[in-house]
């Protein structure tokens, strides 16, 4: 089996080259583990950091949105037959430990979509994050009547199933409610499993992180309306 691992990224030339060194190297029941960074658009040297992992690196011209970024390296994975891709964020809010554990229920064929949820262990969660997260459990299953601990969660694994019937429209953030959609409306097995969130002083006060939450929360508080 192959497994893809998808870094999105925008301006975080500061930490990808200690991200990507940290992400395992093999995992259990994979035989190749390929890793694809989409440079969504960076004006830093993102790019060339990744590029001294010797990973793969796709580069946007433009800054289109994460959304847009995990559409480019779904199609890069189902080029390349992967049989598991997991989704992970550039800014080191994850722990590579976890992703053995996401990828375990795909690989036993006991889900096709597994979210790595911040909220089913107790640990330290800043309370904005904790607010903005609440909100958008609340409009994804309004909008959607999908429920989930965490929606927004960045650290997701696919089947191949999955991959290949997820069509999410969404470039911005809040495509990840549009992936528990996809889940429902394709009848895929979607379970959650607990991660570790890492906050640091570099993903709290990233530029992109902060002014990305007003106009989500807005689009979401529109939708919510009409």
């Amino acid at each position: 089996m192959k497994a893809v691992i998808i870094i999105p990224a925008f301006n975080e030339s500061q930490v990808i080259f200690k991200v990507l060194e940290s992400l395992p190297k093999k995992l259990d029941g994979i035989t190749t583990v390929e890793v694809v960074v989409v440079d969504d658009g960076s004006s830093d040297q993102t790019a060339n950091e990744a590029i001294k992992t010797k990973v793969n690196v796709i580069r946007h011209l433009l800054n289109r949105g994460l959304g847009a970024a995990i559409k480019t390296g779904f199609s890069w994975a189902k080029e390349h037959n992967a049989d598991v891709v997991v989704t992970f964020d550039a800014d080191g809010q994850h722990d590579p430990e976890d992703i053995p554990k996401l990828i375990r229920p795909i690989i036993l064929k006991k889900a096709d979509v597994v979210i790595g949820s911040r909220f089913l262990n107790k640990q330290a969660i800043p309370f904005d994050r904790f607010l903005l997260n609440w909100f958008a459990n609340f409009a994804t299953f309004v909008l959607y009547g999908a429920s989930s601990t965490d929606s927004q969660s960045g650290l997701r694994a696919f089947s191949k199933k999955a991959v290949n019937l997820i069509d999410f429209k969404a470039d911005r953030m809040e495509f990840s409610s549009e992936i528990l959609l996809e889940a429902k409306k394709n009848n895929l097995r979607l379970i959650e499993v607990p991660i570790k969130a890492i906050y640091t002083s570099y993903s709290r006060t990233k530029g992109q992180k902060n002014v990305n939450a007003f106009p989500v929360f807005m689009r979401f508080l529109v939708k919510l309306l009409r």
